[in-house]
C-alpha cells in the first residue's frame, strides 16, 4: 500500500519539526501503512488506549489517529524521525512530566523513538486521569 504524505506549511511547523500528514481514511488503514515497527508500537498505543477509554471516538483527525470523549483526548502519530503520543488535556499532561523522565515532552506531546521508551504504566495513568477530566469539562484543547 503506498500512503500519499502531505508536508505542513512552514508557518505550522516547530522550529526543526517536520509533520508527516497521512492521507489514510481510517485507523486500521493507517496502521496498516507504517513499517513494522512502527506498527507494532503504535498498535501498544492503540490498545492502551482503546482499554482505558472504552467510550472513546476513534477517527483520523489532522492525518492521523485520534479519539474524542466530551472533546479532543488524544491522538498519535508517526514522524519522521520519532512517534508522538498527543494528551490533548495539557493540565494532566503537565502533572506528569517529571514522572516521564528523559522523554521529549512538549505542551501535549510526547515524542519517543522505541515503544521502551515509552513508560506505559505512567502513559496509562495519563490517559485514565484524562478521561476522567474530559468527562468533567468539555476539552477544546485550544
Amino acid at each position: 500500500m503506498r500512503v500519499n504524505v502531505r508536508l505542513s506549511a512552514p508557518e505550522n511547523r516547530g522550529i526543526g519539526e517536520i509533520l508527516m500528514q497521512s492521507q489514510c481514511n481510517t485507523v486500521d488503514e493507517y496502521m496498516l501503512s507504517l513499517e513494522e515497527n512502527r506498527r507494532q508500537a503504535l498498535s501498544i498505543v492503540r490498545q492502551l488506549i482503546l482499554e482505558n477509554a472504552p467510550n472513546a471516538k476513534e477517527l483520523m483527525n489532522y492525518g492521523m489517529p485520534a479519539y474524542e470523549l466530551n472533546g479532543m483526548l488524544c491522538a498519535f502519530a508517526s514522524q519522521k524521525n520519532y512517534m508522538s503520543l498527543y494528551m490533548l488535556n495539557t493540565p494532566v499532561l503537565e502533572k506528569y512530566k517529571a514522572k516521564l523522565g528523559k522523554l521529549s515532552v512538549g505542551k501535549g506531546c510526547i515524542r519517543f523513538k522505541k515503544i521502551e521508551d515509552l513508560p506505559l504504566d505512567i502513559i496509562k495513568e495519563v490517559i485514565i486521569e484524562s478521561v476522567i477530566a474530559n468527562q468533567n469539562n468539555f476539552n477544546d484543547h485550544c
